[in-house]
């Protein structure tokens, strides 16, 4: 019997280092998987500390809306945005530049498709051809019930905005309004609403990709700016805006 015990002492043994490697193989990996979430952590917190312009918290892609129409902002499909940005071009050239009218070119381009399909239509006998397909275009109630509602929304939510504006709530939202509309009445001397509107198309095809590529260097700089416009705003405020006397408004809830 003891040369039997004996014999299956090695086994035990053998099977009881088995075990301890496999518990400390998992104790290990549970501690790795730990510290890789403490890392990943650690690394989430600091990039919520990193600055980021107007509050930022997403990639400029997905700020942007995301799929096609983020890919032509942002340049991803290059073919797609050089294409948009030359037919903006074209159009601009068109009636900026050779004072094209845009109701002449919408009759010219309706008598041409007219005149093409009429006479198309009519010449498939004599030529052995079959006539062309128009198709039957309809708008689709929910779309058009859709764009206005969301229309809706915006409409309602300027004339709030206007609202508070005008009834002295919101200073710093007044004095940045009236700035902006400074800005838009002078740049609307030197330019007509076609050219603004073209530039606008441009900015927005070119600055978002020119963020993102160099976007480090940009918010640290916007933060340098923010941080002293916050300074220059207090002293502002406190030598000027505050000897400003307000007259007693109370807050009515819009039925």
């Amino acid at each position: 019997m003891a040369d039997h015990a004996g014999e299956h002492e090695p086994v035990v043994e053998s099977v009881m280092e088995k075990i301890n490697e496999k518990l400390h193989d998992h104790n290990s990996s549970s501690s790795d998987s730990e510290d890789e979430k403490e890392k990943i952590s650690s690394v989430d917190a600091v990039k919520a500390k990193i600055y980021r312009l107007f509050g930022r918290e997403r990639p400029v892609h997905k700020v942007l809306g995301g799929g096609k129409p983020a890919d032509i902002f942002l340049w991803r499909d290059k073919k797609i945005t050089a294409g948009v940005l030359g037919f903006a071009t074209s159009l601009w050239v068109l009636f900026e530049l050779l004072q094209y009218h845009l109701l002449t070119l919408v009759c010219h381009i309706l008598i041409l498709a007219l005149a093409v399909l009429f006479l198309w239509s009519n010449a498939s006998t004599f030529i052995n051809k079959s006539p062309p397909q128009i198709p039957d275009v309809i708008l689709p109630e929910d779309i058009v019930l859709g764009v206005a509602a969301a229309l809706r929304i915006e409409i309602n939510r300027a004339l709030e905005v206007f609202r508070d504006i005008a009834s002295g709530k919101e200073l710093k939202k007044f004095l940045g309004v009236i700035a902006g509309l400074w800005v838009l009445s002078i740049l609307g001397n030197c330019w007509n609403f076609l050219t603004l509107f073209y530039i606008c198309f441009v900015l927005l095809h070119t600055v978002p990709v020119l963020y993102e590529k160099f976007e480090d260097q940009v918010d640290a700089f916007a933060e340098k700016a923010e941080a002293e416009i916050k300074k220059q705003y207090a002293v502002f405020n406190v030598k000027v805006l505050s000897k400003i006397p307000r007259g007693p408004l109370k807050d009515k809830k819009l039925l």
